[in-house]
This record gives C-alpha cells, sequence and structure tokens, in this order.
C-alpha cells in the first residue's frame, strides 16, 4: 500500500505533522511516560490528537509494527509506521472519509482482526470527527449484521482478507439488510466492486487536522447487542488508571497479544501507548515463530498477554529487554497467581471488568487485595473508585469507568461521580479474594 510512504523521506512528513497540529504543541505528552501535563496524557481531546502531538516531538520514533506471517493472514506485508508516517496516512485517510459528507459524529464500524490497519483505521475516523465503533473480528455474519443494527452504523471499515475468511464480502452481502449502510471500505488485496478502496484512498494527496474526538464504542461481552459508549475524556482516564501502576516511557513498545476491538486491547495497546508516545506490536494472529522473532528484538518491552496465555508462556525464557509482563484477566476469573519464575520481569496484573473498567495493579495477590478490600487500597480515585456494596457487589465511580448503553440516534450522557454496578462481585477467602463472579 503505503510501503515508499514509510519513512515519507523524514524531513517532509515531520514538517507537514508540525504544520497540521501547529495548535496541539502545547498538548504533547510529557516524555516521562507518567500521564501529566494536558490532561490524561494528552488523550482527552481523543486518540489521532495524541497521534500528531505525538508526532511532534518524535516524529521518526516507531508507533506501529506487526509480526508474524502477515503475508498468509491477510494478504499484506507487514509495515513498521513512524509517528510522522503515520499521522501522515492517518491525515489522508480521514479527508477521504470527510469526503463522505457524513454528518458530524456518525457511527463508523471497524470490523478488523487487529494490527496496523486496525489502529490506522481508528485514529483515522476518530479524526475525521467520527465515531468509531469497534467490532470483534470473530463475529459471523449474523452477529456482524445485529452489531450494525444495534449501533446503528452509516459505515464501515475492514480489511479484503482474513484467513480463510473475505470480509468485505461478508459486508456487501450484510449492507443489502441495512439501508442505512451507506458506505463500505476496506484495505486490500480482494476489495470487491462497491466497495472503497482504503489503500486507494490512502494514495491521495492531501490531509486534514484531527478533529476532537467524539469518543468510541465497543460491545460488551462481544454481544452485537450491547454496544457501549465512552467519551474521549473517559477513555483517557481509563488509560490513565491503568498506567498509574507503573509508568510506560516513550522509549519502549508495547508487544500485545490482544485484538484492539474491546477495552482491554485498546487501554492497554493503542492507548498506552499513545499517552506515552512509545510503540505498540502486535502479534496477530497468533504465531510462535512469529512472536519469538519479536521477543528478541532489542526494545524496552512491556508485554501485554491473556491470562488463558500465561501457563503457556511459563515454559518459554524471557529475554532481559521484557521489563514488564502484563497478564490480562477478563471477568469473571479465577485470582490464582501462576508463578512465571522469581527472575522473570517485573509483573502486573490487569482485571478487566467487562467493558467498564479495566483494574490494573502490581500483581495479581495485589488485585485480590484491592477486590477484598477497595477503600483501603491505593488506587487513583480521582480517575478509578471501587467499593464492595452490603451485598457483597463491586461497584465503580469515577471518569475511567464513566461508560454506559449505547442508543440508536442519540449520544447518551454519563456521570463519572455516580456509583454504579460493575456486575461482578468478589468471592473471599481467608481475607483476599480467590476469584471474581457474576454478580
Amino acid at each position: 500500500m503505503v510501503g515508499v510512504l514509510q519513512d515519507g523521506g523524514g524531513g517532509v512528513s515531520a514538517l507537514a505533522v508540525a504544520e497540521w497540529a501547529a495548535d496541539a504543541t502545547s498538548d504533547a505528552p510529557a516524555r516521562s511516560g507518567k500521564p501529566s501535563g494536558s490532561l490524561f496524557g494528552g488523550l482527552s481531546d481523543g486518540l489521532a490528537t495524541g497521534l500528531f502531538a505525538a508526532a511532534l516531538a518524535g516524529p521518526q520514533r516507531t508507533i506501529l509494527r506487526d509480526s508474524g506471517d502477515r503475508v498468509a493472514w491477510c494478504g499484506r506485508p507487514s509495515i513498521t509506521w513512524t509517528y510522522a508516517a503515520a499521522a501522515e496516512i492517518v491525515g489522508r485517510l480521514a479527508r477521504g472519509i470527510g469526503a463522505w459528507r457524513l454528518p458530524a459524529g456518525s457511527r463508523i464500524g471497524l470490523w478488523f482482526s487487529g494490527g496496523a490497519e486496525s489502529a490506522l483505521a481508528h485514529l483515522a475516523v476518530e479524526a475525521a470527527g467520527h465515531l468509531p465503533c469497534a467490532m470483534p473480528a470473530l463475529w459471523d455474519c449474523a452477529q456482524l449484521s445485529a452489531g450494525i443494527e444495534a449501533a446503528g452504523l452509516v459505515a464501515v471499515l475492514t480489511e479484503g482478507r482474513r484467513g480463510a475468511r473475505r470480509p468485505a464480502e461478508d459486508l456487501t452481502r450484510a449492507a443489502m439488510r441495512h439501508f442505512g449502510l451507506r458506505y463500505l471500505a476496506a484495505f486490500g488485496p480482494s476489495v470487491p466492486d462497491g466497495v472503497i478502496s482504503l489503500d486507494a484512498m490512502a494514495l491521495e494527496r492531501g490531509v486534514v487536522e484531527p478533529a476532537a474526538s467524539r469518543g468510541l464504542v465497543t460491545f460488551a461481552g462481544g454481544d452485537p447487542g450491547r454496544p457501549v459508549y465512552r467519551t474521549a475524556a473517559a477513555f483517557a482516564a481509563a488509560v490513565a488508571a491503568h498506567l498509574d501502576a507503573l509508568p510506560l516511557t516513550a522509549d519502549e513498545r508495547v508487544l500485545t497479544l490482544l485484538p484492539g476491538h474491546d477495552l482491554r486491547g485498546l487501554v492497554t495497546g493503542l492507548g498506552a501507548v499513545l499517552a506515552a508516545g512509545a510503540g505498540l506490536e502486535s502479534v496477530l494472529p497468533f504465531d510462535e515463530a512469529g512472536f519469538r522473532a519479536a521477543l528478541l528484538r532489542p526494545v524496552p518491552t512491556r508485554l501485554v498477554v491473556p491470562a488463558l496465555f500465561e501457563s503457556a508462556l511459563a515454559t518459554l525464557p524471557l529475554p532481559w529487554t521484557v521489563r514488564v509482563l502484563d497478564v490480562v484477566h477478563r471477568a469473571p476469573a479465577r485470582l490464582t497467581l501462576r508463578t512465571i519464575g522469581l527472575a522473570g520481569p517485573q509483573r502486573l496484573d490487569s482485571l478487566v471488568l467487562g467493558e467498564a473498567a479495566v483494574l490494573t495493579r502490581p500483581g495479581l495477590d495485589d488485585v485480590a487485595a484491592t477486590l477484598a478490600d477497595p477503600e483501603q487500597a491505593l488506587l487513583p480515585r480521582e480517575l478509578l473508585d471501587l467499593a464492595r456494596g452490603v451485598d457483597g457487589d463491586l461497584a465503580c465511580r469515577g471518569l475511567a469507568c464513566a461508560a454506559t448503553a449505547l442508543p440508536r440516534g442519540e449520544t447518551p450522557r454519563t456521570d463519572p461521580l455516580a456509583w454504579r454496578s460493575t456486575g461482578y462481585r468478589p468471592l473471599l477467602s481467608g481475607g483476599t479474594a480467590v476469584s471474581i463472579a457474576e454478580a
């Protein structure tokens, strides 16, 4: 697609970014990696604005990279994207999407398996002034149709090939049942007739400065009938609460095995790296050879893995460059520590409470203690507060968990000061939480 634009000649891309984002210089995220300066690491106006601001501070830093056999999976080569190149392509895609003349804040679906194209599409939709709606790649055609209907989508961006599937073709069939679905677009290859080529759009000259984000939409439990909305400030707060446990620095990369279609993947992945000006490398779909090669890259690394992968990881010696291991648990879950080794990297554990909140603590014991007695825990309470009710159910409040069901036809309001149920209940034994179950 745009391999020749990867470095963009260096200076040209950097100067262009500087011109487009001149108003964002005061919002550039601090190089320390600690969310500071502008609110929540510069992400309160959105991820795309954060991208352009970070491109000013470090245009030649790497932001996106894919590992594994991408050609076999989606027919596309792996491209390493600098901040300058990513900002340029996001600006071009946003300009192309703007040419569709959709009303500001229109809901646009993102149906990707993960990787750089998924991140670029998300950023472009946001930069164009619309509402990105991330949809799980595993949905079948019936679920895809239900998600389009429930979220009230007017456009969907996807990929032409995903393993044996042809998502763009699936979308053309789904579009026949949804008269409000006006635009379909896809990265190639295998882009069918009637679907706009995002590759061609990315080659068109001309960019737009990113609009302030209108938030984002994910789907609770991957259920196509349960879209969930959160504002840009709420998402920025969720990222800041996650990074409060251990800040990420601009010199690090996040190496993740999680897709970016839900709160857990977006907070620990794209959101975290943009808050710090760091890099994001994805191993999707999982490929053992690609994963091993990615691990050996001489870059300070924060490795993000789902809890189900932990036992397999215990058999794999991690290189010294892996400084932090973030194990992500999705409630309901057991809170039993599986030791990886005393000499291993510093450990974080992130507990995902549906699409409501991400609780990240320095170790699973700390997660268990926090759930058992949240009032005594060292939480960033200005962002995320937890409490157990008289019935034992876990409630939360704060901007980091200010999410709500997405109705059709209107943008809902949320009250970050209101207590709300997480839908889960810690199960205690010996004064600590041994698991968390549905309430």
